[in-house]
């Protein structure tokens, strides 16, 4: 994990060296341990390193090839760096240092763009490739790493941070209306090239882009996730077959995960996902092949606690801490931290999010840069692979009413009834709710609003500017599980890997995501939807993958809790601080939101019973950042 940024003046005028330093040190957090600069005339590049393989003085970045016509600077991780090296140097490469960006430069050297498909992690990196006099730049599958940039024709910058690239003085700072627009009215979040800042793009999870100094530019797509939209039959053998092949995988992924130079040590919520992979590494512990100096004898867990225990899962996280004999770290954050510290979240979010659970994770990481771990891994992506999330049941039931399977769709309401997953009169609200969403865009308008009582506190005039933004929700996967997944795992991913970029970053932590190794999706999406949500449980194919790994009690866990916060809570613990930012003169959000119904309402919202995330986050999230970046 590294920070990485370049600028490339297509009209041949000289880098600013000065510029190029300042951005990297507005977020050397990101790489505390090195920097380092290339610049010849119109191109320069720029790195802040976070030593984790090969803590020498080789791993130096921006780092060149053997004649100095290539230079690479990379964040990020390829996890199969090893086995691509051995294939290299039968071909005649020969390396410096043991680092998994040397092998990124001798790959594209030896293949290309085709080098993309070989690799296996999460990297954002830029070569530049003095021969064709261009720059090549590229993002993994998922977009798990960031790459911000900007392009006039004459100019183009790119950053691992938005931050550093509003420093350049030629990039105007604006609010992108639009997807202010997307946020407020239709809760989305990260799902374009576009970001919150008008004049500044993000480079897309599967995409290249190489920018020549002839001012040609290229951005193609490179992997497209495939999926089976077929619903299927369930036989027994088969899912225990799938299920073993599905742990198969899982377990060399967490194992090449663990790849490290530094102490390592996972994140732990008590849902399935992160318990499976913490199980999984006590697994490994016990097997040859595993350097225990990095992770110890004891693995360590680092876990998000409240003393209200209607949002805290500390009696599943203690049952897996007993089954993998792990050393649990423990942090508790309370409402009065979150607002002494929201000015510092925002800053580091750099656009706005959607609920303070964001908060809780930010928690976690500064434990683990506490106790001296660089490296953690977590479940992240296992929801959207899984259906983890209750509200995958209305794509499931919908797909069976509309191929027929009434007998199917019986049993399994009667299951969902008896499991208890989920409200009997959410069993019926979710197809109906996603039915409805089918119909005209005005009659969805108004559904709309009458289902997400927050809209009216949105302008009038601000909403007709960009209603055709509506998003076409028909062509949502709701009569289809495994279209809805993927297209959760394409867009609504996208949002939480932001999260915990930025998050992690901000302590200097690397995270790693065992269930996004593209092998694993790809297995998983390749099977039928019957084996996913069954007899009235999600995740099902995870829970008979995990029978001899996992507690049964954690194994059969009927609750989601998502990662929730007490959120409601800690927002009337704030009641007077928020209602002062929302007072305030200088209302920066007054284009959008309409302030005196916001405060007229204010109090009603604060007094409800439901303790669930809050309707007014959102315009809170927004006001505080408008302050912080304009």
């Amino acid at each position: 994990m590294c920070g990485i940024v370049g600028i490339l003046n297509l009209n041949k005028e000289s880098v600013d060296q000065n510029l190029l330093k300042k951005m990297v040190n507005t977020m050397s957090y990101r790489g505390p341990d090195d920097q380092g600069f290339y610049i010849k005339e119109n191109i320069g590049l720029g790195h802040c390193r976070l030593s984790i393989i090969d803590l020498s003085e080789a791993g130096h970045q921006p780092m060149k090839n053997e004649d100095g016509l290539l230079w690479i600077i990379h964040d990020g991780k390829v996890y199969n760096f090893l086995e691509i090296r051995k294939e290299l140097e039968k071909l005649g490469h020969r390396f410096q240092s043991n680092t998994d960006t040397e092998v990124i430069l001798h790959s594209y050297e030896e293949w290309g763009s085709e080098c993309l498909n070989k690799f296996n992690g999460m990297w954002a990196f830029a070569i530049w490739d003095e021969k064709k006099n261009q720059l090549f730049c590229s993002r993994d599958r998922f977009g798990i790493k960031p790459f911000y940039y900007y392009f006039d024709g004459k100019t183009f910058v790119f950053a691992s941070e938005i931050k550093a690239l509003i420093l350049c003085p030629f990039i105007k700072k604006e609010p992108n209306e639009p997807l202010i627009y997307d946020y407020l009215a239709l809760g989305l979040l990260n799902h374009t090239s576009e970001t919150f800042f008008k004049n500044v793009k993000q480079l897309e999870p599967g995409h290249y882009l190489i920018i020549a100094s002839n001012s040609r530019s290229v951005i193609k797509k490179y992997y497209q996730l495939p999926y089976n939209p077929e619903l299927g039959k369930f036989e027994e053998k088969k899912c225990q077959e799938y299920a073993q092949d599905f742990l198969k995988l899982l377990k060399d992924s967490v194992r090449s995960k663990l790849r490290s130079d530094v102490p390592l040590g996972s994140c732990l919520s008590g849902g399935t996902d992160s318990s499976t992979v913490v199980c999984l590494i006590n697994k490994l512990l016990q097997e040859a092949g595993i350097d225990k100096k990095i992770i110890g004898h004891q693995q360590k867990t680092f876990t998000s606690s409240f003393e209200d225990l209607r949002f805290d899962e500390i009696r599943y996280v203690q049952r897996i801490i007993e089954a993998a004999k792990a050393e649990p770290y423990y942090v508790f954050p309370t409402g009065e931290k979150l607002w002494q510290e929201l000015s510092d979240l925002i800053w580091h979010q750099e656009e706005p999010f959607n609920s303070t659970s964001v908060y809780a994770q930010w928690n976690v990481m500064r434990l683990a840069k506490e106790n001296g771990v660089k490296v953690l891994l977590d479940g992240q992506g296992g929801d959207e692979l899984l259906a983890g999330y209750p509200r995958y049941i209305d794509s499931y039931f919908n797909q069976l009413l509309f191929k027929g399977k009434i007998l199917t769709l019986l049993k399994e309401f009667r299951a969902a009834k008896k499991v208890g997953t989920q409200p009997l009169k959410k069993l019926f609200f979710h197809p109906l709710k996603e039915i409805a969403l089918s119909l005209p865009q005005a009659a969805r308008l108004y559904l709309r609003q009458k289902l997400n009582p927050e809209l009216r506190f949105i302008k009038n005039s601000f909403l007709k500017k960009y209603k055709k933004r509506e998003i076409e929700r028909s062509k949502r996967g709701k009569f289809n599980l495994q279209k809805r997944l993927w297209e959760d795992h394409q867009l609504n991913l996208r949002s939480l890997l932001r999260y915990e970029d930025k998050n992690s970053m901000a302590f200097s932590i690397e995270v790693r995501s065992p269930f996004l190794d593209y092998r694993l999706v790809e297995f998983t999406f390749s099977l039928p939807a019957i084996y996913k949500i069954h007899q009235g449980w999600s995740k099902y194919l995870l829970r008979v993958a995990t029978k001899d790994l996992l507690p049964e009690e954690i194994r059969w866990r009927k609750d989601k809790m998502g990662f929730v916060t007490p959120e409601m809570i800690w927002l009337r613990e704030n009641r007077e601080k928020i209602r002062d930012v929302f007072k305030n003169k200088d209302f920066r959000s007054n284009v959008f939101v309409n302030q005196k119904l916001l405060l007229d309402n204010f109090d009603s919202f604060l007094n409800k019973k439901d303790l669930g995330i809050s309707e007014i986050w959102k315009f809170i999230n927004l006001e505080l950042w408008l302050r912080k970046f304009f």
